[in-house]
């Protein structure tokens, strides 16, 4: 017998009617043709002074340079020096630049009236891999309780969307689901669809919800598992785009909170501090031609499926395939086509959460290295917008940074050891004054290393003042505090720095050599670290920070003195990976004010009802797993009701693994003879079909059956018949 399908058809359906909207695919070669107004004298200035500015900082930086190396005659070495050096110089510039231009010249966040009574249709669409359920649906639940407590859930739904492929995640997600829509019956819409093929990862599952239900909405405002945006936040983003009938996307500026590793905690610390500066340098110059991070955006429906299809890049992976940084790419094309792009840098209450390890932010970093990549075949599409491609650029750059400083340590080693072991022709042929080996300006070089650190600490300076001066922050913070955290913060940063160099140089070759990054779970939680596994991943940092500085101090002690912060955080990198996950150090740091977040002095009430809500979710769901099912057939009647039936096969070519499945079912004699046989994938076959899961219940109560006393076996037999 199979689950009851009376129980099945006595639960709401998991998702809405029927709203199909197309989607076509964009052709990267082919440019609409749209005017686009000019961006304004404000915006127009910003450019200027950030990409303006960099320009001549890093001429000037060049050109001293070249003076501090061209004493005497200079060798190829050194034109390699100054080259690797101006493009080091010149990333570091334009944040500087940007900085400046986003303090004087950012504009404020629009305050449009947040009560505007037409508000359409708004959906909050969470998409979802393999996550927590009581977190992910707690933080909807929340959500939804505070736009419902402001008079305005009628206006907006909820909609989970997922991808999951792990069938005991699967099980709790459709029991937080179901706790979801009770929690929130007869005052807000709550939906739920599991994909059951993952074509084109995250940005494939929100295409699909689109051409399946987007005619129903107005707006999404797309979340990541670990968002969570304040009711006031959430109407000022609906209405700002209500506002401007022209916008296709209005990005948020997500802060990080609720780390309790090291790591995490001065993530998020600088995400506080420094944070509002740099979204305002990016606000101030890309004006309406701005960009999308995937999530805590509003974003126009309609935009969104008339330019936003993702076209599959020539060639193979990692470069070719499916887009996997869609993001940038969508923003570009939805402002291709004429919409605004813009971002509230502003504008409280948009929240996110921070990996919790230096190797969990790897991990992650794997992945958007090989996306940002990809754009090198979407940055030359037509009709794209100049700052929309440098978006893509800046984007690349920002890995390729590594591999590039990298190369300029080993020049200025390799300069060095040609001073220390090279026998030179010290005056050649012909008459000259100075020796033919490399020589330095070093009172030159010392002055040009100043200016180097002050432009790269800059955005941070800006950051630190602006936080000084903010009535909020100095409440929540203090004044000494966020000082005495910005040298924290700066020193584990120094520390840090070479390891990610290393780490990202071996990312981009990885990728360079074919190999795919997949799509892993992101890791949310600490959950501990083996010794083992710090050392297979930072063994060879470690070695190569100890090997260069013995190497070094045998040539040159001063050049020692250079390169020492660089090779103390690599002769560190296994402590220092350990001590990126320390719940007491962080604890310890917290415990005496220092890296403390706004958020953490006046926790905002939002998080309040969602940490309370993700215990009520966890304690529900925590019993709920297969077993369950196969035992209460009303909990599995409510796992049924919230499955989409599976495609069906084309005439002709039956479902191979499904027809695998049922023969396993068949030849199985007890349940744990089934669980031995089916394979994951085959799991989650059964938990998709009410007949199949059927079996696995005739065999439990067979199992049952031959469990008990033969004088209650007519009694059970009974029962299961019934």
């Amino acid at each position: 017998m199979a689950v009851s399908l009376d129980k099945i058809a006595a639960v709401p359906s998991a998702v809405p009617p029927a709203a199909a909207l197309a989607m076509p695919t964009q052709d990267l070669r082919l440019a609409p043709d749209v005017r686009f107004r000019w961006s304004g004298w404000r915006t127009t200035l910003a450019r200027l002074v950030t990409f303006g500015g960099a320009i001549a900082l890093t001429a000037y930086a060049a050109y001293q340079m070249i003076l501090v190396v061209s004493i005497a005659d200079i060798t190829a070495l050194q034109w390699f020096l100054v080259v690797l050096f101006t493009m080091t110089f010149g990333w570091i510039a334009l944040a500087a630049c940007g900085a400046v231009a986003g303090v004087f010249l950012g504009r404020k966040s629009a305050k449009t009236d947040a009560t505007l009574k037409e508000y359409g249709r708004t959906v909050l669409l969470m998409p979802v891999y393999n996550e927590d359920p009581a977190s992910t649906f707690s933080a909807l639940q929340a959500m939804g309780e505070a736009l419902v407590s402001d008079g305005v859930g009628d206006n907006f739904e909820l909609f989970v969307i997922s991808d999951t492929t792990d069938p005991e995640v699967w099980i709790k997600e459709t029991a937080a689901f179901q706790h979801l829509r009770r929690a929130l019956q007869g005052r807000m819409h709550v939906w739920y669809r599991r994909r059951y093929e993952n074509s084109a990862k995250k940005a494939g599952n929100v295409e699909e919800f689109v051409t399946r239900w987007g005619a129903r909405y107005d707006h999404m405002v797309v979340l990541d598992a670990d968002s969570i945006l304040a009711a006031d936040t959430l109407k000022s983003l609906v209405a700002e785009m209500e506002a401007d009938p022209s916008s296709g996307i209005i990005q948020s500026l997500p802060r990080l909170h609720g780390s309790a590793t090291l790591f995490g905690r001065l993530q998020q610390f600088a995400s506080a501090v420094y944070g509002p500066v740099v979204a305002r340098s990016i606000t101030a110059w890309q004006g309406d031609d701005g960009n999308y991070w995937g999530h805590n955006a509003i974003i126009r429906v309609r935009a969104f499926a008339q330019a936003a299809g993702l076209p599959l890049l020539r060639g193979k992976k990692p470069f070719g395939g499916e887009i996997m940084s869609h993001d940038f790419v969508e923003a570009a094309l939805i402002r291709r086509a004429g919409w605004r792009v813009r971002m509230l840098p502003d504008l409280p209450g948009s929240w996110e959460e921070s990996p919790p390890t230096l190797l969990d932010v790897a991990a992650r970093d794997r992945r958007w290295a090989q996306g940002n990549l990809q754009h090198l075949g979407v940055i030359t599409a037509r009709g794209l917008r100049w700052p929309n491609r440098m978006h893509m650029l800046v984007g690349v750059m920002s890995y390729l940074a590594s591999p590039i400083w990298l190369a300029l340590i080993i020049t200025g080693l390799a300069i060095t050891g040609q001073v220390a072991t090279q026998d030179f022709d010290y005056f050649g042929d012909g008459l000259t004054l100075f020796p033919l080996w490399p020589v330095f300006d070093s009172e030159r070089m010392i002055e040009l290393f100043v200016l180097t650190m002050a432009v790269l600490m800059l955005p941070k300076i800006l950051g630190l003042v602006e936080t000084l001066f903010s009535r909020r922050a100095r409440k929540s913070m203090g004044i000494v505090r966020p000082v005495v955290g910005v040298v924290i913060e700066t020193f584990f940063s120094v520390l840090y720095a070479p390891i990610f160099m290393l780490m990202q140089t071996q990312h981009l070759w990885e990728i360079v050599h074919g190999h795919d990054s997949g799509w892993s779970v992101q890791q949310r939680e600490y959950r501990g670290f083996q010794w083992k596994t710090l050392i297979r991943r930072h063994g060879w940092h470690m070695l190569a920070g100890i090997g260069v500085a013995v190497a070094v101090a045998y040539v040159s002690l001063p050049m020692l003195a250079w390169l020492a912060p660089t090779l103390i955080g690599l002769a560190l990198a296994i402590p220092m990976s350990a001590l990126s996950g320390s719940l007491g150090v962080a604890g310890a740091l917290r415990f005496v004010g220092l890296l403390v977040i706004p958020e953490e002095a006046r926790t905002p009430p939002i998080m309040l009802q969602q940490a309370r809500i993700e215990g009520e979710i966890s304690e529900e769901i925590a019993s709920v797993d297969i077993h369950r099912l196969l035992d209460d057939d009303a909990a599995a009647g409510l796992h049924f009701a919230s499955v989409q039936p599976q495609p069906a096969a084309p005439r002709g070519k039956p479902d191979a693994l499904r027809l695998v499945v049922a023969e396993k079912l068949a030849d199985a004699e007890s349940l744990d003879e089934a669980f031995a046989w089916l394979s994951t994938a085959e799991m989650r076959v059964v938990l998709g079909d009410a007949n199949l899961f059927g079996v696995l219940q005739r065999l439990r109560r067979h199992d049952k059956y031959r469990a008990v006393p033969s004088r209650e076996a007519e009694r059970v037999t009974a029962a299961g018949h019934s």
